[in-house]
């Protein structure tokens, strides 16, 4: 993909975050891919914009989440998913695989060369939180590192306060609200509350924050529509599609181990279906 195509792609995505905010407007749903495989389901399903999973793609890559897979492979794994996907895809980075902004800027601008429009950057690192201004620092090299590339990605903005549900929910929210206004202010277009999921919480932190803002999509919650009519910009899913597709294929083991016979590998797609929609043009 050319530099040109690429910078009007990631200028439409970002116009999209806008377009989706607020006044009952549906917003963004990034189902999260960590394959050629997953991502070209997906499209094909009509999703038109991706997010990839570190978790999934590093699983993928037989390695565990937390920045272990290397990131020559990573940045690999993100070309062809970007390549299959004919749509445009926001690669989860993790924390930038940088222990400097420099490093974080430099890795930005490998993963833009790979053709995705947008990035997911988290400002956790090994269960803990990074002084904000040093999270806001890496956003900003990242923004720089856009800036110099000519492609305008959209910035995703992780804030793992709520994560790991250490801080009371009222103290949460304010440093939410600060570190997400902070990264903003550094060059991020989103800001993203992993582990927020409460719906009154998330609008008070949509009000608050007053840009747009990503949630995760899980089991219990309310549905995109209801979402969006709480001011939600985008969600995506995170793990969630990984593990269902992994607890499938356990399952399948399991049963072929345990039958004996063969019935369990009944599918619904077939060969030639498979076939037909890796050669259909992207």
């Amino acid at each position: 993909m050319n530099t040109t195509r690429q910078a009007e792609i990631a200028a439409a995505f970002r116009a999209r975050h806008h377009a989706a905010r607020g006044n009952g407007a549906r917003p963004l749903v990034l189902p999260n891919v960590w394959d050629a495989m997953s991502a070209r389901l997906f499209a094909g399903a009509g999703f038109d914009a991706l997010a990839t999973t570190s978790g999934g793609v590093a699983w993928a890559l037989g390695h565990p989440d937390g920045e272990a897979a290397p990131w020559p492979e990573v940045v690999a794994a993100t070309a062809r998913i970007v390549r299959a996907a004919g749509v445009p895809v926001s690669a989860d980075i993790e924390a930038g695989y940088g222990a400097t902004p420099e490093e974080v800027g430099a890795h930005v601008a490998e993963i833009i060369a790979t053709g995705v429009a947008g990035i997911n950057l988290e400002d956790g690192h090994k269960g803990a939180l990074r002084a904000t201004d040093d999270a806001a620092a890496r956003i900003a090299a990242a923004r720089a590192a856009a800036d110099a590339s000519g492609v305008p990605i959209v910035i995703n903005a992780r804030c793992d306060v709520f994560l790991h549900g250490k801080t009371p929910a009222a103290e949460a929210h304010a440093i939410a609200v600060e570190r997400g206004r902070a990264y903003l202010a550094a060059g991020a277009d989103c800001v993203y509350p992993i582990g927020l999921r409460a719906p009154d919480a998330i609008a008070a932190f949509v009000r608050a924050i007053d840009a747009p803002v990503n949630v995760t999509g899980r089991p219990g919650m309310p549905d995109a529509a209801a979402l969006g009519r709480a001011g939600v910009a985008r969600i995506t899913l995170a793990t969630l599609p990984a593990l269902v597709t992994m607890a499938a294929i356990r399952q399948l083991a399991t049963d072929l181990r345990a039958q004996g016979g063969f019935d369990p590998l009944a599918a619904t797609i077939t060969h030639p279906d498979a076939q037909a929609l890796f050669q259909a043009k992207r």
